[in-house]
């Protein structure tokens, strides 16, 4: 993330394929992610016959992956990606889907935010993005989530996965925190992640004196400190569980 206070970035909010520096509008219908139309240079044609023509894998050889933060922004996964010298073709879908809570990790990240986590909330009702990664992506994502996160897969039926097709996802993968997620001191819950970055970092700064006095006075700070220095980050970290934050929730259902 390059713009820390932007965190987590601009989702898609329509399904696309992102494919270079493009967001190629996806025609829902069904029969299958692979059978979607793609609208692109006027012409309309399957999703995996695109694929198929960019020597890409087919949407059967790719892993859907849920994203609860930045990497639902395609101009965030594809600077991961391209960094690590992959292509970033990337069918991505905002799919329906209920049980899932967004929250923020106990932990502060490399870039200085404190990043968004999943925990298990039932009958919640949302929608998030999920990306279908193929055989060299999936680990390249993942090596950018360790250590704090770890990915898990999830039951589609379970969590009522439905493509905007209509039609069910049969099952997705999601990055959990390793660190638990954070609480609201005044509740106990889970404080809700994926809002306002510079907002939260306030509030939380406010509600710390020890917190205030490592990264403060304000947000803005905070995010330039603690990119700067990990011995900091560390300390903030440990600071969230001193504080009485953490909730031990690493696991989904």
């Amino acid at each position: 993330m390059l713009q820390p206070l932007t965190y987590p970035g601009l989702p898609v909010t329509a399904p696309a394929l992102l494919t270079g520096t493009e967001l190629l509008p996806l025609r829902a219908r069904p029969g299958g992610l692979g059978t979607w139309g793609v609208e692109a240079a006027g012409a309309r044609r399957t999703l995996d016959d695109v694929l198929g023509a960019l020597g890409q894998a087919p949407v059967a050889g790719r892993h859907p992956v849920l994203a609860v933060g930045s990497n639902a922004s395609p101009g965030q996964l594809a600077h991961k990606l391209g960094r690590l010298g992959i292509p970033n073709t990337v069918p991505m879908v905002p799919v329906r889907l209920r049980g899932l809570g967004i929250g923020c990790s106990a932990h502060i990240g490399r870039a200085g935010y404190v990043a968004t986590a999943p925990y298990a909330r039932a009958g919640e009702r949302r929608t998030l993005v999920v990306s279908w990664l193929d055989p060299a992506q999936l680990p390249a994502i993942d090596a950018t989530e360790l250590p704090n996160y770890r990915r898990v897969p999830l039951s589609g039926e379970a969590y009522g996965m439905t493509l905007p097709s209509g039609e069910p996802l049969t099952g997705a993968s999601v990055y959990v925190s390793a660190r638990g997620v954070l609480a609201d001191p005044l509740t106990g819950l889970p404080r809700p992640g994926g809002g306002d970055q510079a907002a939260l970092l306030d509030a939380l700064l406010d509600a710390s004196a020890p917190l205030r006095e490592l990264l403060g006075p304000d947000a803005a700070t905070w995010v330039r400190r603690a990119a700067a220095d990990p011995e900091l980050r560390a300390r903030g970290t440990l600071l969230f569980a001193e504080e009485g934050w953490v909730l031990p929730w690493t696991d989904l259902p």
